[in-house]
């Protein structure tokens, strides 16, 4: 008996001590996962809630105004691997990093890229995917204000620019969707160009095939898909892209549990393709373009 409580003493020093000295540990031991992170609370609601942004592939509307694309799929698998159900919250690009730190929803999927000002407001998750930024630029030689000798004196023997110095060019017109990280391209490769800044995609879009812009710096493959479906109007100026960039999840400061969480999920669909599979569906076929 004598020995039965000498031992019994021993062990809660012993725990005691362990406590004293990890105290991160003494806490995780019986947290109640409920109340408080964002982490517990999406598992207690049973419902993930994801800030989106209309972004083609990324995130689109189908025929039925249903949500589709990569990030679309990527959330959809999230939320089944945590046993809860998704609803996407759309916002504006622009405001989307606000909207997260508001706690309008959990989230960001919407393959935004990492960059230092981002990440002094908001964590990122370690990246799923890389994205190149390219240009597709309009074939009409006058678009911009720019004259066919304008061209020829900028690129000698083509019809159009093809190289990316030739459009770092005060007569040239680059349109950028605001909030992109196209923003600082345009700045850092092009600084002689005028940037346009536009509101959304469509605007954007609508800009160059009227050719109030000479061209749009956007992430791959979207400037390709453009100029596949404008063939008469548009071209891929560089097929090849430049500025590899890694984007991935966006969470909210503090959120360590699930950045943990996410880190990990990203590292297991890695490893066994499931991310690779849905990226060339999404980014290297076409078969989605019917739905």
């Amino acid at each position: 008996m004598k020995l039965w409580r000498n031992l019994s003493v021993s062990v809660a020093v012993a725990i005691l001590a362990i406590s004293l000295a990890f105290p991160a540990l003494a806490d995780d031991i019986g947290r109640d996962y409920s109340k408080g992170d964002t982490f517990g609370k999406i598992l207690q609601r049973k419902s993930l809630n994801v800030g989106i942004s209309i972004f083609e592939p990324w995130v689109m509307k189908d025929q039925n105004g249903e949500y589709i694309g990569f990030e679309i799929d990527v959330a959809k698998r999230l939320a089944s691997d945590m046993g809860v159900q998704v609803n996407f919250v759309e916002t504006d690009w622009d405001t989307i990093i606000p909207d997260l730190i508001a706690n309008k929803f959990d989230i960001i999927i919407c393959g935004m890229n990492m960059t230092p000002e981002r990440i002094l407001k908001v964590n990122f998750s370690d990246p799923y995917e890389f994205n190149s930024m390219s240009i597709v630029a309009n074939k009409d030689v006058k678009t911009g204000k720019m004259t066919r000798a304008d061209y020829n004196n900028a690129n000698v023997g083509l019809p159009h620019l093809s190289a990316l110095e030739d459009f770092n060019s005060p007569k040239i017109r680059i349109g950028v969707r605001r909030g992109t990280t196209a923003e600082d391209a345009v700045k850092n490769y092009t600084p002689k160009a005028k940037a346009v800044v536009f509101e959304n995609e469509a605007t954007s879009i609508q800009a160059l095939l009227n050719g109030e812009v000479s061209c749009l710096m956007l992430s791959q493959p979207l400037p390709k898909m453009l100029a596949e479906k404008y063939p008469k109007k548009l071209y891929l100026a560089l097929p090849s892209g430049f500025a590899r960039e890694p984007s991935g999840f966006v969470v909210r400061k503090g959120d360590h549990d699930f950045l943990t969480y996410l880190n990990n999920w990203i590292r297991i669909c890695d490893s066994n393709g499931w991310l690779k599979t849905r990226y060339h569906y999404w980014f290297k076929s076409s078969p989605w373009k019917l739905r």
